[in-house]
């Protein structure tokens, strides 16, 4: 019948068994090789080709401006750089270890001339890349000086190479380079034993003091000194009568009775003069009589007309 006929449709006329696994090749597929890489990472892309292009161009390149120097390349310590800054210097035989001209520099005289001096005194001429040269200094001009640390001696050594009756010159804050040249210079030339200055808050001995004490520098023994209300006192042990210069004391430099003795002549810093504990430990405190339409002298000034009627007093006995 009609009713009772099975529906037709696909018959198994036999069973598949289990079929054998892959080993995990095919999920490995799935998982693929990670993400793209970059068109410049890919070895055979233009774009990596252009990148390895570009690095050898930068590796044939001299160093850029401001570039760091090898230990030993680069100058130690101060520098004096430009044309003329750098030939004053060579003229006054300022102790320098280099001198660093650029490469393809515009030789003027003055260039011509630093190069012979350096040359008559045996200093080292190194010749570097502009860029480096500027690196070091953008106003350089090509030209770059490397000074010679100064070397500084001690109190010690002054006092006890200084010749009887002792001249002692300290310097209470003196800071501009300038003055404190030509104070050493003005000491040499009236027999002071030695000039005396604090590590902080002072001009150093840098090339500007060196041109401006004329070469002094390189015959009398400057020192350094921590504390000078310390040194003050140790001067005092040795039998210095310590005399200090400030425009504002009632008692004229031409009063002073003690030129003949060991002294240490003390002078404040151009604005503000002696420290109140300076000022505290003098044994005597003068000052240099001036026109009343000047306000005051200049450091270097005040030095030198002191030092010139302590030298006076001791020719006259």
């Amino acid at each position: 019948m009609a009713g009772n006929a099975k529906p037709r449709g696909a018959v198994r006329k036999s069973k598949k068994g289990p079929s054998a696994g892959t080993g995990g090749n095919n999920k490995r597929r799935l998982e693929g090789k990670g993400p793209t890489p970059k068109a410049e990472d890919r070895p055979y892309h233009a774009a990596a080709k252009r990148k390895k292009a570009a690095e050898k161009t930068a590796a044939k390149k001299p160093a850029a401006a401001g570039r760091k120097f090898s230990k030993g390349d680069a100058p130690r310590g101060e520098i004096v750089a430009g044309r003329n800054a750098v030939l004053e210097a060579l003229r006054e035989s300022v102790p320098a270890t280099e001198l660093l001209v650029a490469r393809s520099i515009d030789v003027d005289d003055r260039v011509a001339e630093s190069l012979q001096i350096a040359l008559n005194h045996g200093l080292s001429i190194r010749e570097a890349h502009r860029a480096e040269v500027e690196g070091i200094s953008p106003n350089s001009q090509g030209i770059i000086l490397s000074i010679k640390p100064f070397q500084y001696s001690s109190f010690e050594e002054i006092t006890q190479r200084a010749k009887n009756p002792m001249l002692l010159v300290a310097l209470d804050g003196v800071t501009d380079p300038r003055n404190l040249g030509a104070i050493v210079r003005s000491a040499a030339a009236f027999g002071a034993s030695g000039v005396l200055m604090t590590e902080r808050r002072a001009a150093g001995m840098t090339a500007s003091a060196w041109k401006s004490s004329a070469g002094a520098a390189a015959r009398l023994p400057i020192a350094q000194v921590t504390n000078l209300a310390r040194t003050i006192d140790e001067a005092r042990k040795l039998g210095c009568f310590v005399v200090g210069l400030d425009g504002e004391s009632d008692v004229s430099i031409a009063e002073m009775k003690v030129a003949t003795e060991n002294l240490m002549v003390i002078v404040g810093s151009e604005g503000k003069g002696l420290a109140r504990l300076t000022r505290e430990k003098c044994d005597l405190v003068v000052s240099i009589p001036i026109s009343a339409s000047t306000e005051s002298l200049n450091a270097s000034v005040a030095t030198s007309i002191a030092l010139y009627a302590v030298d006076e007093a001791r020719r006259k006995g």
